[in-house]
């Protein structure tokens, strides 16, 4: 009875030892699936979030440029005070105008379309009636021709294109450029020895050039 007893317990103690064993290799294996699991679900996750914020979208946002909001415009010839002027990006030609105290008497304001919208650098000249009736619209004379010049076929100063300067006794492309510039922003000249105000027209090149030109 006694070894009956023995092997039964036996018995019974190995099939609890085996299921105890079994369930634990059950349970190991769903821990190392969760594991892996939620190690796939993390590594997934970093992978979209790092797509949420590509360097493209920086890139895109950084090459985006907006219009400028002022324009800078030089405003010349006959108006009553000449120079460069900052405006409203939108500005008219004849607010440019205003800016630089309107124009003269003697201007021929119907030369220009005031209407019209200035662009940033442009050179906004207004000419005179008696320019525009010898064709100059942007300060610069058409070629004279010897039937059009008067007093000996000299040249006025005033009014000469940069190249008809640049026919006189030592002037060259810098001088017939400062001689420009000076009638421009001074409204032109008062008398031809005003022309030894220009920058680089001193006394020796004036006395070269002063038979051969008038105002």
């Amino acid at each position: 009875m006694k070894d009956r007893r023995n092997i039964g317990i036996c018995r019974f103690l190995c099939i609890i030892f085996t299921t105890a064993v079994l369930t634990a290799g059950c349970t190991k294996d769903k821990a190392d699936d969760l594991t892996e699991l939620e190690l796939g679900i993390s590594g997934d996750k970093g992978t979209e979030t790092t797509q949420e914020v590509p360097d493209k979208t920086k890139g895109d946002a950084g090459e985006q440029r907006e219009k400028p909001s002022t324009v800078f415009v030089y405003v010349c010839g006959a108006v009553h005070t000449p120079g460069v002027y900052e405006l409203d990006s939108d500005s008219r030609v004849y607010e440019a105008l205003a800016r630089a105290g309107g124009v003269t008497k003697a201007a021929a304001g119907e030369a220009l379309n005031q209407a019209r919208v200035v662009t940033d650098g442009e050179r906004i000249y207004i000419p005179t009636a008696e320019e525009l009736e010898k064709g100059v619209v942007d300060g610069s004379m058409p070629e004279v021709t010897g039937a059009d010049r008067e007093n000996g076929g000299k040249i006025n100063i005033n009014t000469a294109s940069r190249e008809e300067l640049k026919s006189l006794p030592g002037i060259g492309d810098s001088k017939a450029d400062s001689i420009i510039s000076y009638r421009e922003s001074n409204g032109g000249f008062q008398a031809v020895e005003d022309l030894m105000q220009v920058e680089g027209i001193k006394e020796g090149v004036f006395n070269k050039i002063k038979d051969k030109i008038m105002i």
